[in-house]
């Protein structure tokens, strides 16, 4: 065992012990599933940060340290693991359906490092679930399943253990299949004429539009620096929002609006970064955008400091609103691919009314004259209409996390003004803000499939 190894195991156990976690259902100490997942993280070949972030993936999440403790004692690349493995989502945020989707678009983007540790601890942890809690093994079990099919990047040896440990669980309980794998989907609904699957296309905008691709410079200045001093620098350059220094480092920031009536060092009305304020710079858009939801400054570390930060403006940007009109179109493909599934051979026409098919067959034959020539009537009805259509089907507003009709019509609205102004250049910050939260971590989070 190295040197980092042993310091994580002691760190991790000392702090689980000081809180006295134990397993659930055997009271053993919280110890005993943290051996367990580093194991099987050392028996697939993990490097020593892998078996070292097994051992401390559930310290941020269950106890009190931070991730600043994380990366003084072990280094970034530690604190990045133990970061991809700590779940993002707060009780807040909605029900556990909720919170699990959130949790689960956060892994998602994780890398193939962390995504095997947490192959090895659905492994460990499903083993324990199902022995002892048959009731709550049937809620684990299904979000098993759907944790594993954003695994993919994960360590292959263990995505076979994790899929052969599930359908023994499922089979003992009695529970039918939840849905095949999607490395062995065939239906239209996954995979188009090219063979993309949409989970594939799904990863493509979770991994290549990261924090650091928008976020600005952070300036900063020291904390002993006159307080008057700083506000007329932020003043001159347009900041509202600045790091301070303490011996060199980042350690906290201030707004102009602090400083108004500040007497002495800017330090005296320096704030300290929240937990849930840092990211790193390789995090995903929907990850930013959870955290501009609940503050109005997320700030971006990259090798163990805090460099940049994001604000709402910055959504503004092109790449944002590239992404943004992305996740819409990947909805869009979506909701005609289930009005194929539910009304075959063109029966959805008999639910339309016929302004809505006059429209488009209007533009139907606007594209033929243009040179489409593989384009159907459906894929020429508008999106509302669309919506329209699967709002009458009960499985597509439980799917989607509609409670009614009128809030399917509702959100599918807000969804249609956001791309309207996207594709108009209006701006999205204001009125659309509600509508690219839900969004982008409904889609992300894979909720539609």
């Amino acid at each position: 065992m190295s040197d980092l190894v042993k310091r994580a195991k002691t760190f991790a156990t000392s702090a689980h012990q000081r809180i006295n976690h134990r397993r659930k259902y055997t009271q053993q100490p919280y110890e005993v599933h943290l051996r367990s997942v580093a194991n099987l993280v050392k028996e697939i070949g993990g490097d020593e940060q892998m078996i070292a972030a097994a051992w401390l993936h559930d310290t941020v999440e269950d106890t009190p340290a931070t991730y600043h403790d994380i990366e003084e004692a072990f280094g970034t690349d530690v604190a990045q693991l133990v970061y991809e493995l700590t779940d993002i989502s707060k009780p807040g945020d909605g029900n556990r359906i909720t919170r699990k989707a959130l949790d689960r678009n956060h892994l998602a983007s994780g890398s193939p490092r962390a995504q095997t540790i947490k192959l090895a601890d659905l492994i460990d942890n499903a083993r324990d679930i199902c022995k002892h809690d048959r009731n709550f093994a049937q809620v684990y079990l299904s979000e098993m399943a759907a944790l594993l099919d954003v695994l993919q990047k994960g360590n292959g040896e263990l995505m076979r253990r994790a899929r052969k440990i599930l359908q023994k669980c499922m089979d003992e309980l009695g529970m039918p299949a939840i849905h095949p794998p999607p490395e062995f989907s065939t239906t239209s609904s996954s995979t188009d004429a090219l063979g993309f699957s949409r989970r594939r296309v799904q990863r493509l905008f979770s991994e290549a539009f990261t924090a650091k691709d928008i976020a600005e410079p952070l300036p900063s200045f020291d904390a002993d620096r006159d307080g008057q001093e700083i506000r007329k620098l932020m003043q001159e350059a347009g900041l509202q929002v600045a790091g301070v220094r303490d011996r060199g480092m980042v350690s906290g920031y201030i707004r102009s609006s602090d400083l108004e009536e500040a007497e002495g060092p800017c330090l005296a009305q320096a704030r300290g970064f929240q937990a849930d304020q840092l990211i790193y710079g390789d995090a995903n858009l929907s990850d930013v955008i959870l955290i501009l939801s609940r503050h109005d400054h997320c700030f971006v570390s990259i090798l163990n400091a805090v460099t940049g930060v994001i604000t709402r403006a910055d959504m503004e940007k092109p790449i944002v609103r590239m992404w943004l009109f992305g996740i819409i179109t990947m909805l869009e493909i979506r909701f005609t691919e289930l009005i194929r599934e539910d009304w075959p051979n063109d029966t959805w026409m008999e639910k339309c009314t016929p302004s809505r098919l006059e429209k488009a067959r209007a533009l139907l034959d606007e594209r033929h004259r243009r040179g489409a020539q593989h384009i159907e009537l459906l894929d020429c009805l508008q999106l509302a209409d669309k919506s329209y259509l699967l709002a009458q089907d009960q499985e597509f507003l439980h799917q989607f996390g509609f409670k009614s009709k009128t809030q399917a019509d509702q959100a599918i609205r807000a969804m249609e003004s956001l791309r309207n102004n996207l594709a108009h250049g209006q701006s999205i910050t204001t009125q659309d803000w509600p509508q690219i939260v839900r969004m982008s971590q409904r889609f992300l989070a894979g909720d539609q499939d």
